[in-house]
C-alpha cells in the first residue's frame, strides 16, 4: 500500500504535489482490427511523443488488435477530458499522414478512433491496474482470469 506521507512516489509542480493516474482504454473507429505490426509500433511511438510533450507519463501501455489500454500520469493542470481528447485528436492526424494515407480499408480522412473512450481512476490498485494492462493479449484469449478489485 502506497505511503501517502512519502512524496518521493508523488509528482510535484511549483505549488502542488500529485499523484493523478488513469487507467485509459481507446479503441479505433468500428473497432476495426487494424493495431498489429508496424502500425502498432508507429501508433505506440506518436503516443509516447505527445505524452512527452505535454508532461504526461505513460506508466504502461498495451496494444491489442482492436484496442489499446494505457495507464497514464496526468498533471493536475489538464482534465483527463482534454487529455484523452489531445492524444486521440493529435495522434489521428499523425496517423492519417505518417501511416494509413488511405491504405487502412474502413479508415477515412482523420477518423481513425472512435468517439468515446473508457476511464478510471488507478488510486491504490496501480500495481492490479498495470498487471491487467501487461497480460491484455492473455486476457483477449480468455487464458487468464479477469481483474477484480
Amino acid at each position: 500500500m502506497k505511503d501517502w506521507q512519502n512524496c518521493e512516489e508523488q509528482s510535484s509542480a511549483a505549488h502542488t504535489t500529485w499523484d493523478c493516474k488513469y487507467h485509459v482504454v481507446i479503441v479505433p473507429k468500428y473497432r476495426k482490427k487494424v493495431l498489429y505490426g508496424r502500425i502498432r509500433k508507429r501508433i505506440g511511438e506518436i503516443l509516447w511523443e505527445l505524452c512527452r510533450y505535454k508532461g504526461i507519463e505513460i506508466l504502461e501501455a498495451h496494444a491489442v488488435v482492436d484496442h489499446i489500454h494505457m495507464c497514464i500520469s496526468v498533471p493536475p493542470k489538464y482534465s483527463i477530458a482534454m487529455t484523452i481528447g489531445y492524444l486521440k485528436g493529435e495522434s489521428a492526424i499523425r496517423i492519417h499522414k505518417e501511416i494509413t494515407k488511405g491504405e487502412v480499408k474502413g479508415i477515412t480522412n482523420k477518423n481513425f478512433w472512435a468517439r468515446g473512450y473508457c476511464v478510471s481512476t488507478v488510486g491504490l490498485d496501480e500495481e492490479k491496474i498495470r498487471a491487467y494492462i501487461q497480460n491484455q493479449e492473455k486476457l483477449d484469449r480468455g487464458e487468464q482470469g479477469t481483474l477484480n478489485f
